[in-house]
Parts: structure tokens; sequence; C-alpha cells
């Protein structure tokens, strides 16, 4: 009986683990950001980017940054964080598309 007992709570705990690992973890949301950085970057070297719509642009990334770690600060991002976080950064998308492209 006291095996049993163990190895459920063995079996428990080895499921619980990954998820309590990832309950903070942002990489998709880390990987656009560095990502729409990297597009910011490259119309200010192309010239496609006054230096107005980079300070704004600049900005939303900073916002979508201190969201993340908002949602971070208590130890678990949501469902809910994770889809704002991913709305913010679709919009931030959209802007940078739209300024490069003006």
């Amino acid at each position: 009986m006291k095996m049993k007992n163990s190895i459920v709570l063995f079996l428990a705990m080895a499921l619980t683990m990954p998820v309590l690992a990832q309950s903070t973890a942002t990489p998709h949301v880390g990987k656009r950001q560095a990502a729409q950085q990297k597009r910011i970057a490259e119309g200010v070297q192309s010239g496609d980017l006054t230096p107005k719509e980079t300070v704004r642009l600049e900005m939303r990334e900073a916002k979508i940054q201190a969201d993340k770690k908002a949602a971070k600060a208590d130890g678990v991002v949501t469902v809910a964080e994770r889809a704002k976080l991913q709305s913010e950064q679709n919009r931030a998308s959209r802007k940078i598309y739209n300024k490069k492209h003006n």
C-alpha cells in the first residue's frame, strides 16, 4: 500500500512539474518581440520609418514588455493574459507594417 501511494505521488508530481515550470513562461511572446524589434530596426535602417514613427513603435513595444512583466508578476500567466499579449502583438505588428509601407 505504501509503495502504491508513493507511485501515485511520484506520478502526480511528474505530471504537474512541467505545468508549473511553464506557468510563467512566455517564449512565443519573447520571440515575437525580438522579431518585431528587428523589423523596426530594419525600417529605421532603410529609411522607411521616420524618427517619430520609430518612437511610437518603440513605446508600443515597451508597453507589451511591461504587460508581459505584469502578467508574470504573480507567478502565473493566465490564458486571458496570454490572449491580451498576443492581441497587443498583433496590433503592433500591423502598425509596424503600415508605418513601413506608407
